[in-house]
């Protein structure tokens, strides 16, 4: 999770100095592509495999799935550091990379969580998952600040970040994490029908997003275009032809008699919807900073990366006081009060981000950021523990992906959304507001009416990428307008507030459209919260009935510490799992 998270958030924030390493640039049409992909391609290719590689975990082991996405990841991270092109060439090559990457990360992902619920009793499962959320949430934070820090020195460097982690990683599960031996007279079957359709189905409808969010002919998305119309039916019709495979075979890659459980369902419901209206906030809200209020107070572009990253923290450390503490105390009283109150809490915090100015104050937009992240990690550990606790232990694999790519998709989803509803929000506006502007500083009518018509997406972008992109839509649209005595105020319209100004009263529109479809898939999670029912743990769990439950914290890693007191050697393993399962634990 820590090496996950850490390589999401800091190529989120070192996208600028990514662009200006491979000589990109981020106004050019052609050039959207790789932003997205570079963005996007990671969580498709995680979305897409999460679910097959669980379902493979479950059926050959757990660890050995773990330990090679972990060597994958590794080698992953050391290609993309040694990226030899640039221009467009290197952007390619990075993509591919990233799309290795998410291969490692997919297989990770998958089995993570439930390596997590077979080392835990019922009872312990919601504080692990929670110090788990908490290793994510601090490859989050360390992520934000070391990209901002390094982007400022050499793009390469961050992707050197995750290679002393994915080393020690390898080499400690190759080392110590092994699956138990598995009887050889079952035979194993692979879904093949199943992963196929799934796969191409979850692709089809990703990739057709991806596509849909760039300009296309004269208009200026591409939801109109033939491949994205294509994309999304076939994905469409393919995933509706797994549903059908999935109730015919005999052992399918997702067994979809788990949905009847209410637990499960309502938990996966809950976790694609917050996922869906969350998804892309991080996004908007770096955009928000970065093109917007950072220049406003001062801040150069070139510089905004690393503060935007440092002014997000209080996000980081809402979830860092409510994720532990939250599942601890979901093992005793369940998910619904804590998953259902973390999401009407972060409801509130999205109407509070859409009442304040595009220009806030930072102590409200703080406390906002603090609450929204409080009320995610009382939603997080509790949701993720009701979902495993749910299904009987053969099956944790492919429910651990099942939640992985409703995460996923969801995320991939709310970009696409966000991605769509602000660029609504900013052709309404925008055009106008920037023919005004232009004119008002002396450009001439023409060059200001065709600077004016740029695709929203384009400076949607440039504001993401902390551009200023005047000086280059001038340039190319007029160039005699940039030279002083033309009329035009040269200084002003290449300053640091004119732009933010500008786009201010747009992206706020923009902002309100895209908050409020989050807050309607806010409601709906709420609402299957609500409705999960009470405490519930599937009693088929391979638990060692023996083991002591309801133990305090202090108790459960006495045990541990009793247990690791055997040697280091491959003869102690079934001592330490019975030292571990013993009832050496005094109560109170």
């Amino acid at each position: 999770m820590l090496a996950a998270m850490l390589n999401s958030s800091i190529l989120l924030i070192s996208l600028p100095a990514i662009f200006a390493g491979l000589g990109l640039n981020p106004l050019a049409p052609e050039n959207i592509s790789y932003l997205l992909w570079m963005l996007m391609g990671y969580m498709l290719v995680t979305a897409v495999l999460v679910v097959t590689f669980g379902r493979l975990g479950d059926q050959y082991g757990r660890a050995k799935l773990f330990n090679l996405g972990f060597a994958i990841f590794t080698v992953g991270s050391i290609a993309c550091a040694l990226v030899p092109n640039t221009g467009s060439t290197g952007a390619l090559e990075l993509i591919s990379l990233r799309v290795l990457q998410g291969i490692g990360g997919a297989m990770l992902t998958a089995n993570s969580t439930a390596i997590i619920t077979d080392a835990f009793p019922s009872d312990r499962r919601g504080f692990a998952l929670g110090v788990n959320q908490v290793a994510g949430l601090a490859g989050s934070f360390f992520g934000l600040v070391i990209g901002g820090l390094l982007s400022e020195w050499n793009w390469r460097a961050v992707f050197w970040v995750s290679v002393p982690i994915g080393i020690w990683g390898t080499w400690t599960g190759y080392r110590r994490l092994h699956d138990k031996p598995r009887s050889t007279k079952v035979h194993q079957r692979i879904d093949w029908w199943g992963n196929i359709t799934f796969g191409l189905g979850l692709i089809g409808v990703l990739v057709a997003i991806t596509y849909g969010l760039q300009p296309y002919g004269k208009h200026n998305m591409g939801w109109s275009s033939p491949m994205v119309l294509t994309g999304m039916i076939l994905g469409i019709a393919l995933l509706v032809v797994f549903v059908i495979i999935e109730n015919k075979v005999h052992d399918p890659m997702i067994n979809l008699k788990l949905f009847k459980i209410r637990a499960f369902t309502a938990g996966n419901i809950v976790n694609f919807a917050s996922a869906m209206a969350r998804g892309g906030l991080q996004f908007i809200l770096i955009i928000w900073l970065q093109g917007i209020w950072l220049p406003l107070h001062g801040y150069a572009f070139a510089d905004a990366p690393l503060w935007a990253g440092i002014y997000m923290l209080p996000l980081t450390i809402g979830f860092l006081i409510a994720g532990p503490v939250s599942g601890a105390l979901s093992d005793r009283f369940g998910a619904r009060a804590f998953a259902t109150g973390g999401l009407i809490l972060t409801t509130l915090t999205f109407v509070g981000l859409m009442m304040i100015p595009a220009d806030f104050n930072y102590v409200m937009f703080a406390a906002l950021l603090a609450l929204n992240g409080i009320g995610s990690g009382l939603l997080a550990a509790p949701n993720a523990a009701a979902i495993m606790n749910s299904v009987p232990s053969s099956q944790r694999g492919a429910a651990s992906g099942v939640r992985a790519t409703g995460m996923n998709a969801g995320m991939v989803l709310s970009m696409g959304g966000f991605f769509t509803l602000m660029a609504i929000g900013l052709a309404s506006r925008l055009p106008s507001s920037m023919y005004a502007g232009l004119t008002a500083l002396g450009v001439n009518s023409d060059a200001a009416q065709t600077i004016s018509q740029t695709p929203p997406v384009g400076t949607l972008f440039a504001a993401f990428l902390g551009d200023n992109p005047i000086t280059q839509l001038m340039g190319s649209v007029d160039p005699s307008q940039l030279r002083p005595g033309n009329g035009a105020d040269v200084a002003t319209l290449t300053g640091q507030s004119f732009f933010p100004h500008l786009i201010s009263d747009a992206f706020h529109h923009g902002l309100v459209v895209a908050f409020s479809a989050s807050i309607i898939l806010l409601l709906i999670a709420i609402v299957a919260s609500a409705l999960r029912g009470k405490h519930f743990v599937n009693g088929d769990q391979g638990e060692d009935p023996d083991r002591p439950h309801h133990e305090s914290t202090l108790e459960a890693l006495a045990r541990e510490g009793a247990a690791v007191d055997y040697p280091n050697t491959p003869e102690a393993d079934t001592e330490y799992e019975k030292a571990l399962a013993s009832k050496g634990t005094t109560r109170a």
